[in-house]
């Protein structure tokens, strides 16, 4: 299926998944987080957003809208088999973008951006878990919004439908309240675990899956190698001027400042834009910048 076979009439609901490790044995030496095929898959949230986006295109399918889900993954080769599990549950279709090693948020991302420009998937909504099993940063969604220049909604523990193009969305705030919003196309929204399980599939349903084809797209960006942190990140040494003095003692009061007045503690109230240049004066101050802030 190419880009003439998409639904230019109708709601295109492409639901975003992550092949990842779901019960991860961390590296004691460097915190890398150590790959395993026996322990992959998707995470519940993911479950949550294909389930999501089966309901929408169900419920607007019966209001005479034609919808076309996709699910979309980044990942390796080993995922393709769990991957046609979808289509038993009613996935129209399956596209898997190649990710054979583990990257950040930001770069998985950029590569489901790639495969979700219009020339390709055209989707009005995304529909994304809120955080993976192996980072859970929960930030892939709003780098995708961000890509995509869609606007988001993020974390929400209820969707319901509406008109077609258009759902209510419930979003958990601080306190114990609740925000209601209204969405229309397009969008990129992602959803928490809770609110929908992924329906199961029927043995003859299942048993079809297994012929289906995944779509592959080999996206071609080129990224920086990552190097393997063997430290504790610390902040760079401030660069300071030798200090002068005729005498060891005279040097050894300039580099210890035992003379000299320190710095008072002050409570700041500033705007944005006031309190990034405060913070900048002082750490020129400091000497952690070469130069002081322009003015």
């Amino acid at each position: 299926m190419n880009s003439a076979d998409l639904n230019p009439a109708g709601i295109n609901l492409v639901a975003c998944v992550k092949w990842a490790e779901l019960r991860p044995e961390i590296d004691p030496l460097h915190g890398s987080v150590e790959a395993s095929q026996r322990s992959s898959g998707f995470s519940s949230s993911d479950f949550a957003a294909v389930e999501s986006a089966l309901r929408l295109a169900q419920a607007w399918s019966d209001q005479g809208q034609v919808c076309v889900v996709t699910v979309l993954c980044a990942g390796p080769e080993d995922a393709e088999d769990s991957l046609r599990d979808f289509f038993a549950v009613g996935a129209t279709r399956v596209v898997r973008v190649d990710l054979a090693e583990q990257r950040s948020s930001a770069q998985v991302a950029e590569l489901l951006a790639s495969a979700l420009v219009p020339s390709q998937l055209n989707a009005q909504f995304v529909i994304c878990g809120d955080v993976s099993s192996d980072r859970g940063s929960g930030s892939v969604p709003a780098y995708l919004a961000h890509h995509l220049g869609m606007q988001q909604a993020l974390g929400l523990i209820g969707l319901e439908s509406t008109d077609p193009g258009s759902l209510h969305a419930t979003r958990r705030l601080d306190g114990g309240r609740r925000e209601r919003l209204l969405l229309t196309a397009a969008a990129v929204i992602s959803v928490e675990g809770s609110v929908a399980t992924l329906r199961r599939s029927s043995l003859a349903a299942t048993l079809a899956a297994k012929q289906k084809t995944v779509e592959l797209r080999k996206q071609q960006i080129d990224w920086p190698t990552e190097v393997n942190r063997l430290r504790p990140w610390r902040p760079r040494a401030r660069v300071l001027a030798p200090p002068a003095g005729d005498d060891a003692l005279s040097r050894i009061l300039e580099l210890t400042g035992a003379q000299s007045g320190s710095t008072a503690a002050r409570t700041l109230r500033l705007d944005p834009e006031q309190a990034a240049e405060a913070v900048l004066e002082q750490l020129a101050a400091w000497g952690y910048l070469d130069d002081s802030p322009p003015a």
